[in-house]
């Protein structure tokens, strides 16, 4: 009897009897197999710049929103009515004191003069001769030729005709003043506006507002006032700091800057506080006085003042750009001696320039990472290139304003 093995399948077969799904799931697996990138190599190591904090003598300032105004400021207006004869002035130039700016025309003032002149040396005469005729009296009167009462007569005569001559000169006096007045000169020395009135216009001493009219109008140029109004707490601080005894005598250093200035390279003085708080706001008004040579300052402008919040100190200083903010805190990244960052919570201070005040949270050998944030995160390794421990002078970018309140009691220097 013979023996039946089975016997071994071909591979044909044998892939006959894999289920169908089996086929597909090796299909997708060699697809996805020849369709996977390679492995991409690593990042670059990040390039940074990183720099020591420094420390750096400070003034701290407190910064203040204020407004010019002219140390002097007139509105040209006539003593005497009558037509605008000439103008001897350009619109917008600047006039010294005692410069004739208009004339009105002197005549009907002229003509006045010459009748309260006339009359003067009428009077003059009936003085005269009253006088004679109290000399003749006075001679009468010692033979008894004359009455007593004719000489009382003759007496009172000069004594009226002298009264006369005193009000016939004081009418003189204020005719000529009338007629010195028909040329207006300018009363302070500063620039002059554009004329309000032309010549041929009739002005007049009282107009629709009760006052004469205006012709233009003159404010002085150098120096100048600046306004600005602080809180009650910090008065009392300024106040306290003047060195002076009378604060409204100067001593307390203030620097200004206008609205489209970098940085505050005018210097000047705070020379007046005034007398009362306002209720409403809890502010008081301070005024600053500055030299304006170069005329730049217009009465008007708006501008940034600032005045030291007190004396000059010692402070930490990094470059403003290299403090990070998350979520109302601060914080620095820095590099550590393996090249590694760690991020370092930081307490900041004022701000001088460019740099940054550091109350707390640094050291002077911190490397502080100053360039390339953007894609460092603590732990990553970095590339630091061009360590430096001093970028720039943080005494000449931070403590601008040092001279200036070191120079309390030196006369301010021109801008």
């Amino acid at each position: 009897m013979l023996n039946h093995f089975p016997t071994p399948l071909s591979s044909r077969a044998r892939l006959a009897s894999i289920p169908a799904l089996s086929l597909a799931v090796l299909a997708c697996a060699a697809v996805l197999t020849a369709c996977s990138p390679p492995k991409l190599p690593p990042p670059p190591t990040p390039k940074v710049t990183v720099i020591q904090p420094q420390s750096a003598t400070v003034t701290n300032w407190d910064e203040y929103p204020g407004h010019l105004e002219a140390v002097e400021m007139v509105e040209i207006r006539p003593r005497v009515a009558g037509y605008i004869d000439s103008i001897h002035f350009k619109d917008g130039a600047e006039v010294k004191a005692g410069d004739l700016l208009f004339v009105i025309d002197p005549r009907p003032y002229q003509a006045e003069l010459e009748q309260v002149q006339a009359r003067r040396q009428q009077v003059e005469t009936h003085l005269e001769l009253a006088r004679n005729d109290l000399k003749r009296a006075e001679r009468l009167r010692g033979t008894k030729a004359i009455s007593e009462e004719e000489y009382d007569s003759r007496s009172n005569a000069v004594r009226e005709s002298e009264a006369a001559l005193n009000a016939a000169k004081a009418n003189e006096a204020t005719a000529r003043l009338s007629l010195d007045y028909t040329q207006v000169k300018a009363p302070i020395g500063g620039k002059i506006g554009r004329r309000l009135v032309t010549a041929g216009n009739f002005v007049q001493l009282q107009g629709n507002g009760g006052s004469a009219t205006v012709l233009a109008t003159v404010v002085s140029l150098d120096p100048i006032y600046a306004y600005f109004d602080v809180e009650e707490a910090a008065y009392r601080k300024y106040r306290g700091g003047a060195k002076a005894g009378d604060a409204n005598a100067g001593g307390l250093p203030c620097e200004l800057a206008l609205v489209n200035e970098l940085g505050f390279m005018r210097r000047g003085r705070v020379d007046f506080f005034d007398n009362q708080v306002n209720p409403k706001t809890g502010t008081i008004r301070l005024r600053a006085v500055f030299e304006n040579a170069d005329r730049t300052l217009v009465p008007g402008m708006f501008a940034n003042l600032r005045v030291p919040a007190g004396s000059p100190e010692q402070a930490l200083l990094i470059p403003d750009i290299a403090v990070q903010s998350d979520q109302g805190y601060k914080f620095v990244y820095v590099a550590n001696a393996e090249d590694k960052v760690e991020r370092r919570d930081i307490e900041i201070s004022r701000a001088h320039g460019a740099q940054r005040a550091v109350a707390r949270g640094l050291t002077l050998q911190d490397r502080v990472i100053a360039n390339g944030l953007m894609m460092l995160r603590p732990g990553l390794k970095v590339q630091v290139q061009g360590e430096k421990a001093e970028t720039r002078n943080p005494k000449s970018e931070a403590d601008a304003g040092k001279t200036a309140a070191e120079g309390q009691g030196k006369p301010a220097p021109k801008p």
